[in-house]
């Protein structure tokens, strides 16, 4: 299903403008971008492509644009202007590396080579040097990529290459990582830069329309474990829609002759004469003839005009290479003339370069150039002429040299000529570190001791100095000074005094985030105390208090247990009364002993026993009047009625009396044999089928109940004989009891009394009653795992679920990986429970990913306990949008991982809360392996000072990821077990909606319809025919599916006989019980280890090998035979919406709804739901149109209404004159009393109609809702009232709590969701649907949304729907294999600073030491990775001398001035520290200081949406032409204004500095530990060693490049190779080539770069998208997503992220004035005002509105002051530059957050 908002029709574009026919290649491209690229950029998405889209899945790297990524480095010497340099052991380097970046996270990747794709690197059109050096570059590439055993390398001439074709069915690649070819730029790429694009857009446009996902491999972010780039879906159409014009690709195809012709032609010139004239090819490498072959080459295709000295020392510095070390080629570029420059560039270079290539292909061999190499022998044979070629090279390579140079025939060489070309060197300066600043803290030291540097005694620098301005000195936020007070009310700027702070301001964070009057502690644990509330603000709390409990209890009164019944809450006493019970000395009682110590009974007991016999007996006797009479009134029923009456009956209570339920199922079972027995077709197949699984059910049932009688048994019996399960009476049929009780009825005679035969024979099953278990009996099975009855729990708990109970009660942590339905979620509220009864204060901490699912957990808690707890509260719940009770004073707290991090890292809870934690409870623990937030869960794991439990249905690889866990745990002191239980409780069938088959007729109503039976079943293992090597551990087998395969193996012989005999079910199963589900499993895993060899030699092409015979014997008849093409296909998006009432119509008549319909766009959910409700009401307008039958009611209702007052007078007088009651009740109970005409029919509504939910309730909880703010959209109301839904986080959260609501009523049937439902919400469904292709489901996602279906207590089987989803996108689904949770790197500089305000706020507390011991040593990036280890460190001991320089820490660790800006603004890293080195500028000062408040204000938005909020617009989108055409249509500016360069240049100016801290100290580190680090001549993937052959022979020439090669510390001697030092242009640059050893993390250092660089420069790829600030200026939602290509779901999101950012700036600026103004103010005023509660440092909302009203209006009043912009209102001790800051910021937060508001007002 696609219904994308931003989704591109280019047969739309087509129509609207179509390209002439004589259109330029330009003109074309332009055409191109505009209608078609860039669009689908805008709807590209940028995601993590291992964790959240490919998993283990492959794909394919383009090999051309890797080598382009490869060759296009700024930093590689090669094939560049004005440098001859040819370094390709550089690029070599840089492959490998790239390679082994993909590698080091496990992706499984092929790189394919497509030779129509080569342009973009051969780059024809620049210089002939260039396209020659890139030429061979690519052959070398190529041929080093072709020897590497690790990487699979394939070569193809295009698409449509039939090699290529077999390729993608035999390895099904879920998408291509290639280059787009950029953007077309005036002057660069050379006269064909325009074809080369061209060319690379028509290849990713046929690539899309082939069915392959496309990504971008430049601009690809190797970030932690992650792979980061923009995903372009696949749109493959069955209709073949959205080809290109003719015009279009025919300017295509010239453009690429034009370029064939030009990178073909020099080569084949050279080319020709190899293959006609040169030796026959190598049968072994031999150098030497190698080089005799490209001197000849070069020579006779050059004739005339050859450079034969050049060639000599061209051939010697090849042989000399293989004994050179990789350390000795690193140098500089030799200085040279003009002259030389232009014979090497324009001549020799070119044309030995294209010899040397055609040699390499004829010969297929390799070779290793390097110019910087060969222009040093030059140089040093020229200079030294009077040295013999023996001395200057050695005799071996001598002698080389002088034989290939007599069989070339050269002339005598005279080197000594060429040494007038050569310059001197240049003067080079070795870098100069800056020294680390000292630091020392106990903690810190001890785990910086791997790598300890020494330090020497500096006195820290002097500040950034602040920003020049005309108006009063600026403080600069950094020196615990006050300025001068009597500054004008508008000050202008004047120049600030670069000062230095004699003494740093420490800051202490005890304050609330947004709010600094709030204190962090409550004044129970320490804080301060709370300002009385006023009459009116209890009042409001209460009402606010009373709606809130009331929505969570409707919530809570739908929640169900694991069994479906709702739960029942639990009063438990407190720990303390409990503990006063145990220490009351028992009452002593004198008189007799108690009888029954004697053994006899007194006559009290006697009496007693007596009565009770006489309650049973009568019990008994009313219960069989009870079951006599109903039998007799049942007599009288058949089908429907029957049915209902015995469904009614079921919900009796004396129904569970063991006698009553088991006399009930009899009767069943002889009513079943009656209807059999008079049925049109007794003795047909479908008939026996029917009626012997529901007797077998019956069956199964009572001998659950466990109670019979002889007539009982004896009945059960014959039914068993008659069936053919005789062998079955022994294990099935109950004894009788004592109490030889009759039956109520006679039950129907099935066995002849003489001969004991059965008297109806059509009866028995046709089959070995195990093979019949196996194809009808499988979902019925029981489906205990050694269920044994426990009292800890009350429910008979399975084998692994006593497990962990046992470790839950010796308070061990632990890991449970179960998939959804097994059975876990009894595990926290069992720990919950343990808790809350041992203790009083301990405290249990839930963790959700979800704050949807925190709502439903805290429901559920609040459902299952009551505590009294003398006015603290038993649960809270705290989310950064809202908070509910106090979550420091509750016992269980409910949250997300953001909140109980920061709880963890406040200094004031260490000391008091955090030491209270017993249990930490993380669901969903998978979600630590997701790109956003994984780093928080890992945090929290590593910071907890209790046990953890870790619960998922869904961890890849779960062995590894419990190692690095339990190492954790038991650093911590505690015990550790892993739980890993495997199986469902309920099987999942999955069924593939055939959409390429039109419906048998079209939807008229529900009671007419008829399914289309389009939804063909999908035998688990008939998806084999993606050619699956092996299965996935989670592909499990039902007990049919495994019968069938059997049949499948056996009818093609697939298997020895002698196998196929074991696997025989009646061998393989003992008979005389009925089959249980272990017993399947049993049989299953035999099944598949005999397929594992089969699997191993698949061949999908093959349908002769035995597997492909028994795939086709398993596949669905009606599927088979529709076309592959079809079947593989994207469905068209307008019969995907036509369709989708068939299938939800299909779903109802078959009884799968309720359905969840998953979709992960948004937008999609809401068109597809308005969709089904506009088809449902335009049914039903034109059946009330043309129905008879509604006219005739409609007319009834008319006249009941027109009796209104007639009515209202007759009911008066009968209530005046006491008339009859029965005429009263006649009056008021006919149907037109509660008749509404508008509500939706049954028969075009899918809402429940069996529900106690009524319409009226309806109408109640729309009005709640519409009252609230945002209220839901219209037509997401109107579609409740049809039981359709949409359920995404962009809908309001009172809405989604009534749809989860509704769901479990049964009132809501269809709900649309993203993955919102995938997560644990309580939302238990039969089918789950998904509707559409998207790169968000993942492997991790379609088990988390499959496993919705089937909940235990609701059903035996859950169905999962495949709709409008291509059937291989199907098989790859269904086949996929969790990825492993990757790991991410846990500390940023922020981080750093924050653990160092623990420790110094609590006082260096034994649980502050704890956390950040374990934080450093056992993060999962470093488990088992010493390389990961020393990353954590590197980055620990630059953040620290980081943090000094900034003036956030001191020397001892403690925090320092803006420290609450960085810290509480943690999550926007390096942003955070961008605004605080700003902020010290003066930078802000000078933008408040401008005359104009409203310029002021939106320059301080632009300068704020530069550093928060970033989000990046693709390149297509950058092209002038492009943006103008939005701009015109729309008020947003769409593109964001550059930074002021005022702003970028002190940005500039600290990112050099961050850069000269961290080469400073990884020079340092260098030198200190050099012999730590070890060798650096290895390359990274092959690990072939450049370190030269050792030769004792002596060289002088040797000897010389050793002297003058550049000595490197912390560079790669690799990319040394092109000339580099130990000088580094950016952080970038260092941390990607940093020498081997010298592990360096680029993304946890918090560089500027990607602030400051320019929109235009080179390299830079995306530009910054200006919503925020077009927000700002129009307050236009609508402008934001249909010009700045923001999701409407997403839009609310990221503006209330931008305002929380305002808030917090505004926060830290109050409290730093306040500090200014302190000594003015009296200790009263300013506690006087602090809020009524304490909090964790984050905004607390109103619970029932969920908004920040409540904080608003308690903190309002005080803040009237702040909020003036009369400059009279100043606080005492503020300047006037600071006030103006104030003043901006203040209005600039106000005017958005208006704005913001309104959008949903």
């Amino acid at each position: 299903m696609d219904f994308e908002e931003f989704e591109v029709d280019i047969e739309q574009a087509i129509e609207n403008f179509e390209p002439s026919k004589s259109c330029t290649v330009t003109e074309t491209l332009n055409w191109i971008d505009s209608c078609w690229y860039a669009p689908a950029s805008r709807n590209a998405r940028w995601m993590d492509l291992l964790g959240d889209y490919a998993g283990a899945e492959p794909f394919v790297i383009d090999g051309h644009s890797l080598l382009q990524v490869v060759l296009d480095d700024r930093l590689l010497a090669l094939a560049k202007d004005d440098d001859p340099s040819f370094q390709i052991i550089h690029a070599i380097y840089s492959l490998e590396s790239i390679l082994k970046n993909f590698q080091n996270r496990s992706a499984n990747f092929d790189i394919v080579f497509f030779d129509v794709n080569r342009h973009l690197v051969l780059r024809a059109g620049e210089s002939e040097f260039a396209v020659a050096s890139r030429a061979l570059a690519r052959r070398l590439l190529y041929k080093h990529l072709r020897s590497l055993d690790s990487v699979n390398t394939f070569t193809f001439a295009g698409l449509s290459d039939k090699n290529w074709l077999d390729y993608r069915v035999r390895v099904k690649p879920m998408f291509v990582m290639v280059n787009d070819g950029g953007v077309l730029k005036e002057g660069v790429g050379g006269q064909f830069a325009a074809h080369q694009i061209l060319v690379q857009r028509l290849f990713i446009f046929s690539l899309l329309a082939s069915g392959l996902a496309m990504v971008p491999l430049q601009g690809a972010d190797f970030k932690d474990t992650k792979i980061l780039s923009f995903v372009f879906e696949s749109k493959l159409r069955l209709n073949n829609r959205g080809h290109f014009p003719k015009s279009v690709l025919s300017v295509g195809v010239a453009a690429r002759d034009v370029l064939a012709s030009h990178e073909q032609g020099p080569f084949d010139q050279v080319r020709s004469w190899v293959l006609g004239e040169a030796s026959a090819p190598l049968a072994s490498f031999d150098l030497c003839a190698v080089l005799k072959d490209i001197g000849l080459s070069y020579l006779l295709t050059f004739k005339g005009d050859t450079e034969p000295t050049l060639l000599a020392v061209f051939i010697i510095h090849v042989l000399l290479l293989k004994g050179v070390s990789v350390q000795d080629r690193a140098r500089r570029l030799a200085p040279m003339k003009p002259d030389l420059l232009n014979s090497l560039m324009k001549s020799f270079l070119p044309r030995i370069f294209r010899a040397t290539e055609a040699v390499i292909v004829a010969n297929d061999v390799s070779l290793d150039i390097d110019i910087r190499v060969f222009l040093c022998v030059l140089r040093y044979l020229a200079e030294h002429p009077a040295q013999s070629l023996t001395d200057i090279l050695g005799p071996t390579v001598a002698k080389d040299v002088e034989d290939i140079i007599s069989e070339l025939k050269l002339p005598h060489l005279d080197f000594s000529c060429l040494s007038v070309y050569f310059l001197p060197d240049d003067l080079y300066e070795m870098p100069i570190p800056l020294k680390l600043l000292p630091f020392s803290n106990p903690v810190f030291d001890e785990e910086l001791s791997a790598v300890h540097i020494v330090t020497e005694g500096i006195t820290l620098p002097d500040p950034v100095e602040p920003v020049s301005s005309d108006g009063e000195e600026s403080d600069e936020w950094d020196d615990s000074s006050t300025s001068d007070e009597s500054a004008d009310a508008l000050p202008s700027a004047r120049p600030s005094q670069n000062k230095i702070a004699k003494e740093d301001t420490l800051f202490s964070d005890t304050r609330h985030w947004h709010n600094h009057k709030m204190a962090i502690l409550p004044k129970h644990l320490g804080g301060d105390a709370t300002a009385p509330m006023t009459e009116w603000q209890r009042n409001r709390k209460l009402r606010s208090d009373q709606r809130f409990m009331k929505t969570l209890h409707d919530q809570a009164s739908t929640l169900t247990g694991a069994s479906g019944a709702i739960l029942e809450q639990i009063k438990i006493p407190t720990a303390a009364s409990l503990a006063n019970q145990r220490n009351v000395k028992p009452k002593v009682v004198h008189g007799r002993s108690s009888s029954k110590i004697t053994g006899k009974l007194s006559k009290a007991d006697v009496i007693r026993e007596q009565n009770i016999a006489k309650k049973e007996s009568k019990q008994a006797s009313e219960s069989a009047a009870w079951i006599a009479s109903r039998v007799q009134e049942m007599e009288n029923l058949d089908g429907t009625g029957l049915e209902k009456c015995l469904q009614v009956l079921s919900r009796n209570p004396r129904t569970r009396e063991a006698s009553v339920g088991a006399e009930l199922r009899v009767y069943r079972m002889h009513r079943l044999l009656r209807e059999w027995i008079y049925s049109a077709n007794p003795d047909s197949p479908a008939s026996r089928d029917k009626y012997s699984l529901l007797l077998m059910r019956l069956i199964k049932e009572v001998w659950e109940i466990g109670f019979s009688t002889k007539e009982m048994a004896s009945a059960i019996t014959s039914v068993l004989i008659t069936l053919g399960f005789s062998d079955y009476v022994d294990s099935l049929v109950v004894s009788g009891s004592a109490d030889d009780k009759a039956l109520s009825f006679r039950f129907v005679k099935l066995v002849k009394s003489k001969t004991k035969t059965a008297v109806y024979d059509f009866m028995r099953v046709q089959e070995h009653p195990i093979v019949w278990q196996l194809r009808l009996f499988g979902e019925f099975m029981d489906r205990s795992m050694d269920s044994q009855a426990d009292a800890r729990v009350t429910f008979k708990p399975d084998a692994w679920q006593r497990e962990v109970l046992d470790a839950v009660d010796q308070n061990m942590s632990l890991l449970v990986v179960a998939p959804t339905s097994a059975g876990k979620t009894f595990i926290s509220y069992y720990a919950m429970e343990k808790i809350l009864r041992e203790t009083d204060d301990g405290i249990l901490v839930y963790i959700a990913p979800t704050k949807a699912l925190v709502a439903q957990v805290a429901a559920e808690i609040y459902a299952r306990f009551s505590k009294e707890l003398n006015g603290r509260s038993c649960w809270a719940i705290h989310t950064r949008d809202f908070r509910v009770h106090d979550p420091q004073n509750c016992q269980i707290l409910v949250t997300v991982p953001d909140i109980l991090a920061i709880m963890l890292l406040s200094p004031p809870l260490a000391k008091m809360w955090t030491p209270r934690l017993k249990y930490v409870i993380l669901d969903e623990i998978h979600t630590i392996g997701q790109q956003e937030g994984g780093a928080v869960w890992e945090q929290i794991l590593l910071l907890s000072p209790c046990p953890v439990i870790g619960l998922s249905a869904t961890v890849g690889a779960p062995e590894r990821f419990n190692e690095w866990l339990e190492s954790v745990q038991k650093a911590g002191g505690f015990q550790h077990k892993f739980v890993h239980y495997p199986h469902r409780y309920s099987h999942l069938r999955k069924f593939y909606y055939n959409i390429h088959e039109k419906p048998r007729g079209t939807f008229q109503s529900l009671s007419t319809y008829k399914t289309t039976e389009r939804m063909r079943f999908l035998h688990p293992l008939s998806i084999l025919s993606s050619s699956a090597r092996s299965l996935p551990s989670d592909l499990a087998l039902e007990a049919v599916d495994a019968l069938n395969l059997y049949r499948a193996l056996s009818t093609c012989t697939a298997l020895p006989p002698s196998t196929l005999v074991a696997l025989d079910p009646v061998v393989f199963f003992s008979s005389g019980k009925l089959l249980q589900q272990k017993d399947v499993i049993r049989y299953e895993e035999a099944l598949k280890q005999h397929l594992a060899p089969l699997l191993s030699s698949f061949d999908s092409q093959d349908s002769e090998t035995p597997l492909s015979r028994v795939i086709t014997q398993l596949q669905d008849d009606v599927l088979s035979r529709v076309p592959d093409r079809a079947l593989n296909s994207q469905p068209d998006r307008v019969v995907s919406g036509r369709n989708l009432i068939h299938l939800v119509a299909d779903l109802h008549a078959q009884g799968d709804l309720p359905g969840i319909f998953f979709s992960f766009d948004r937008s999609d959910c809401e068109h597809m739901a308005q969709i089904l409700d506009d088809e449902l009401e335009t049914l039903e307008d034109k059946w009330r149109e043309n129905s008879p039958e509604w006219k005739r009611k409609m007319a009834q209702y008319d006249a009941y209404l027109q009796g209104a007052k007639e009515r209202e007078r007759k009911v008066a007088r009968a209530s005046k004159h006491k008339a009859d009651e029965e005429d009263k009740r006649a009056d008021t109970s006919e149907w037109q009393a509660s008749f509404r005409p508008d509500d939706p029919l049954p028969d075009f509504s899918f809402a429940g109609q069996s529900t106690s939910y009524t319409a009226s309730e309806l109408d109640e909880d729309i009005a709640y809702l519409v009252r609230r703010k945002p209220s839901p959209p219209d037509w997401a109301l109107k579609c409740l009232r049809r039981g359709i839904a949409v359920h995404h986080s962009g809908m309001s959260k009172g809405y989604r709590s009534l749809v989860e609501s509704l769901f479990r009523r049964g009132f809501l049937r269809v709900i649309f969701a993203t993955g919102t439902l995938a997560l644990g919400i309580n939302a238990p469904t039969k089918t789950s649907i998904f509707c559409g292709d998207s790169p968000f489901l993942t492997a991790l996602m379609y088990r988390q949304c499959a496993g919705r279906a089937g909940r235990r207590g609701y059903d035996t089987l859950g169905k999962v729907v495949f709709y409008a989803l291509p059937m291989s996108r199907v098989q790859r689904l269904v086949l996929s294999k969790l990825p492993s949770l990757s790991a991410s790197f846990p500390v940023t500089s922020t981080l750093v600073v924050r653990l160092f305000n623990l420790l110094d706020g609590s006082n260096y507390s034994p649980i502050a030491v704890a956390a950040v011991q374990r934080l450093f040593r056992l993060p999962q990036v470093s488990f088992g990775s010493e390389e990961g280890r020393h990353q954590l460190l590197h980055h620990l001991r630059f953040s620290i001398d980081y943090l000094r320089r900034a003036r956030l820490l001191d020397e001892q660790g403690k925090p320092l001035n803006l420290f609450g800006i960085a810290a509480h603004l943690y999550y926007t890293e390096p942003s955070n520290l961008a605004l605080v080195a700003l902020l010290r500028s003066g930078v802000i000062h000078q933008i408040c200081a401008q005359p104009s408040l409203r310029l002021a204000k939106r320059d301080f938005i632009l300068l704020m949406a530069h550093l928060f909020g970033r989000r990046y617009l693709p390149s297509a989108c950058m092209k002038e032409e492009y943006v103008v055409e939005v701009v015109k249509k729309s008020p947003s500016m769409v593109v964001l204004p550059p930074l002021s360069e005022t702003a970028r240049d002190v940005l500039v100016e600290q990112e050099h500095e961050i850069l000269q801290i961290f080469t400073g100290y990884a020079l340092t580190y260098g030198t200190q530990h050099q012999k730590d680090l070890g060798p650096d001549h290895i390359l990274p993937l092959s690990k072939r060693d450049i370190s030269g052959t050792a030769e004792d022979e002596p060289s002088l020439i040797r000897d010389h490049l050793h002297r003058t090669a550049i000595r490197v510390v912390a560079r790669s001697l690799f990319v040394a190779n092109s000339g580099h030092d130990d000088h580094f242009n950016s952080v970038h640059d260092l941390a990607q080539t940093a020498r081997r050893g010298l592990s360096l993390n680029e993304h946890t250092i918090p560089s500027f770069e990607g602030i400051t660089g320019r929109t235009k420069q080179e390299g830079r790829k995306y530009a910054l998208n200006a919503y925020l600030l077009d927000f700002y200026i129009h307050g236009q939602v609508a402008a934001l997503a249909a010009a700045n290509a923001i999701r409407r779901g997403e839009v609310w999101f990221l503006l209330q992220d931008f305002d929380l950012t305002l808030m917090t700036v505004r926060g830290v600026l109050e409290q730093l004035l306040q500090k200014r103004s302190v000594d003015e103010r009296s200790a009263t005023s300013e506690s006087g005002d602090l809020s009524e509660e304490g909090d964790s440092g984050y905004a607390s909302l109103n619970p029932v509105q969920w908004e920040d009203e409540e904080e608003e209006a308690s903190g309002k009043q005080e803040r009237e002051k702040w909020e003036l912009t009369d400059d009279s209102q100043r606080p005492p001790g503020v300047s006037g530059v600071d006030w103006r800051v104030f003043q901006v910021v203040n209005g600039a937060l106000e005017e958005f957050h208006e704005k913001f508001k309104a959008m949903w007002a």
